[in-house]
């Protein structure tokens, strides 16, 4: 559920997909004419009539997606009957209202879209709507209309996830289709990802890299996309898996949809992966690529360096386990890029003083004083405890060092 100020653009997003063959308009609701004979004029006047009697409320649309399990087979009727009592029990069944039927994914959902503003100017409260309201009513239409219940999906998909075994894949030593698909489909699901390369950063710690082929490839031309297994070198090994056949199916045009969404997602987060980095930054010792490595690595930070065949760092990415998002280091702010790293590096470097050995002077007796000593060196390392003083028998024996013997002072001829 989501609430916005710009209706036009709600009603874009489900009009363009109608255009793309990928959706139908199915039921309005309070228009002067069916769904099929109405324009896309007609249904946005609709909506911005009613806008225009309450100019001081920004928020005023309501954009809705319900969502059905997969192996559903809901008619048009069903979903229209569904939409609507869905509507009623959350107070909006005396709004216009359109329902369209999207068929851009594997499971049935529609989308539905109208106007917080009602015929008398005054704006519906949204406030808790869909903690209240909304969670209210699919629990109860999923009881009415023999739905498969949101929980107990949910529970089997937690279940199905903590048995999947996410360690690195390793060829010739696990079933290739198996683990890839295991592997893509958790971390496609849980990770906050925006572009095929952070994903990829992220599928790498587990062996797997995503593919969409060379540009001048068949496969990038139709957008398809392949999964394979990496070696320690990154190189592909053993048969690709397609996309489309793994279970979920990650291909480009879903990965696409998620790119978007986990651009909104995972802006809460950055804050707190900055300070993580900031904390290590902060300590003098972490001097070179290495050691910022190793240091994040146990913050559960994976850090990847971007070089090109020269040998220069261009860039770096932030792959945070814990929290389960990627970041490009210029994503988080200018001095979290390649380059300004790299500096506080140096500099941290330049701040550490490596030890350097060499000889402490030894003094020998009354040469403090100016006086010439008839002390040899020899005399000095007599004066040092020998092993046939020392007794070892006991650790306590052994602490027990033998007094220093007072020499004669005196001239040698």
């Amino acid at each position: 559920m989501i609430s916005g100020k710009d209706i036009r653009g709600a009603l874009n997003y489900n009009e363009q997909k109608v255009m793309e063959g990928t959706a139908t308009c199915i039921q309005a609701n309070l228009f002067k004419k069916e769904a099929d004979r109405l324009n896309f004029h007609e249904k946005l006047n609709r909506f911005t009539e009613l806008n225009e009697r309450n100019r001081r409320t920004k928020t005023n649309t309501l954009h809705i997606s319900l969502n059905f399990d997969v192996g559903e087979k809901l008619g048009v009727d069903d979903l229209n009957k569904i939409a609507s009592t869905y509507m009623n029990k959350i107070g909006f069944g005396d709004q216009p209202y359109l329902v369209y039927e999207h068929r851009d994914a594997a499971h049935p959902h529609v989308h539905i879209v109208s106007t917080l503003i009602q015929e008398n100017g005054k704006r519906i409260p949204i406030h808790y709507l869909g903690k209240n309201q909304s969670e209210k009513a699919r629990k109860e239409l999923e009881i009415e209309f023999g739905l498969v219940q949101a929980e107990s999906k949910d529970k089997q998909q937690k279940e199905s996830l903590l048995s999947v075994d996410v360690k690195k894949a390793v060829y010739g030593k696990s079933e290739t289709k198996r683990s890839i698909s295991n592997i893509v489909r958790m971390v496609t699901r849980s990770y906050k990802y925006t572009s095929l390369p952070e994903l990829n950063a992220v599928l790498h710690q587990y062996n797997v890299h995503a593919d969409r082929g060379t540009e001048k490839s068949k496969m990038f031309s139709k957008g398809g996309l392949m999964y394979s297994l990496i070696d320690e070198k990154q190189k592909r090994v053993g048969i690709p898996v397609k996309a489309s056949s793994i279970h979920g199916k990650p291909t480009l045009a879903f990965l696409e949809k998620q790119f978007k969404l986990n651009e909104a997602l995972r802006q809460p987060l950055k804050e707190f992966v900055k300070r993580r980095i900031d904390s290590i930054l902060r300590h003098h010792s972490v001097s070179s690529k290495q050691l910022f490595t190793d240091a994040l690595s146990k913050k559960d930070i994976a850090v990847l360096f971007r070089t090109n065949a020269e040998g220069r760092t261009y860039g770096v990415t932030f792959v945070d386990n814990k929290l389960r998002v990627v970041f490009n280091g210029s994503d988080l702010g200018k001095q979290y890029g390649a380059a300004a790293i790299l500096e506080k590096l140096s500099l941290n470097a330049d701040t550490v003083k490596p030890f350097r050995p060499g000889f402490t002077k030894l003094s020998l007796p009354n040469e403090e004083k100016g006086e010439k000593s008839n002390t040899t060196m020899a005399d000095v390392i007599s004066d040092m405890v020998t092993a046939n003083e020392l007794d070892f028998s006991t650790p306590e024996a052994a602490l027990k060092l033998p007094r220093r013997r007072k020499r004669r002072r005196g001239y040698r001829m």
